[in-house]
């Protein structure tokens, strides 16, 4: 008897909680107008707005259903709230409000993220202050800037063997650390009047001038630079020996600058001979001639 007393109760009790929501309005959401920015902005911010006819909203749910990537939904359980963390493609986001009577709504807004636009930015200053030729001579170092030309050789001055290897850095501070670099082209133009190094007539001379351009791999100034600047093999460009007397380089030196920009470890670039012989030389316009000022140094990136 007791057994069918509450059976009836368990069922009076599910009758009566389905005849309160049987009548419930379900609430309304609306996560807002759809959004589209263009890296590197990469947050939105959205407001979704909840109401319920016949109560409550009590609570806000933000969810991604599909993206390329894991954003960071900054209040999820807010009307209004930050995504951050967004790449480059498409996302829908899925707004849930819910009723003091455990009813839910929902609705979808969608977020575009076009990729940045490409920029192409030329470096070419003049009076480079993180432009320096370090020379060894009888096993002495010296290092000057402020001087018309670069040499990179190997020669003799009074008899005596002297080896000359440059440094040359760019403020790439401009460039922002996640760019990708789509190319980089470092230009050097040969010195039409080699006055001071070399035979003094040809910029080019010697039987195997073949030249290296390396990633200095240590930070330096004025006082710590030294004939043995610290740089890497990785990425290095070999420039070709010439026996041309004036030859103007343009090379790719993309990965270097890739590896500069990315991992904030902007050194600049060496520039020595392959084999230290004597009686090579590559000679070019420094940024501090005064009778070439289209013929300085320049590092042309683009990046996105």
């Amino acid at each position: 008897m007791y057994q069918t007393k509450y059976f009836y109760l368990f069922l009076l009790v599910i009758f009566f909680s389905w005849g309160c929501h049987k009548d419930n309005i379900v609430p309304v959401a609306n996560a807002g107008a759809s959004q589209t920015i263009t890296l590197p902005t990469n947050s939105v911010t959205v407001n979704g707005i909840g109401a319920d006819a016949d109560g409550q909203v009590v609570g806000y749910l933000w969810s991604k259903l599909s993206g390329p990537a894991s954003p960071t939904i900054l209040n999820p359980a807010s009307p209004g709230t930050v995504i951050s963390g967004l790449s480059q493609g498409s996302y829908v986001f899925q707004f849930m409000v819910t009723d003091n009577k455990g009813a839910t709504g929902v609705d979808t807004m969608s977020v575009q993220v076009n990729p940045s636009p490409i920029q192409t930015t030329t470096f070419q200053p003049s009076n480079n202050q993180f432009e320096w030729t370090m020379w060894l001579t009888n096993g002495i170092e010296q290092d000057a800037t402020n001087r018309p030309d670069i040499p990179i050789e190997a020669w003799t001055v009074n008899s005596n063997p002297t080896f000359a290897r440059e440094v040359i850095k760019f403020d790439l501070s401009s460039i922002p650390a996640s760019a990708s670099i789509q190319s980089a082209t470092l230009y050097l133009y040969s010195y039409p009047s080699p006055t001071q190094n070399g035979n003094l007539i040809d910029a080019n001379s010697g039987t195997n001038n073949t030249m290296l351009i390396q990633q200095v791999s240590s930070n330096w100034n004025s006082s710590s630079i030294s004939f043995n600047l610290a740089s890497t093999t990785a990425n290095q460009v070999v420039v070709a020996s010439t026996t041309q007397s004036m030859l103007d380089l343009n090379v790719d030196v993309t990965a270097m600058v890739s590896s500069m920009v990315n991992t904030n470890s902007n050194y600049g670039f060496l520039l020595k001979l392959q084999n230290e012989t004597i009686y090579n030389i590559r000679n070019f316009v420094s940024s501090y001639n005064t009778t070439y000022p289209t013929k300085y140094p320049k590092l042309v990136v683009t990046y996105q």
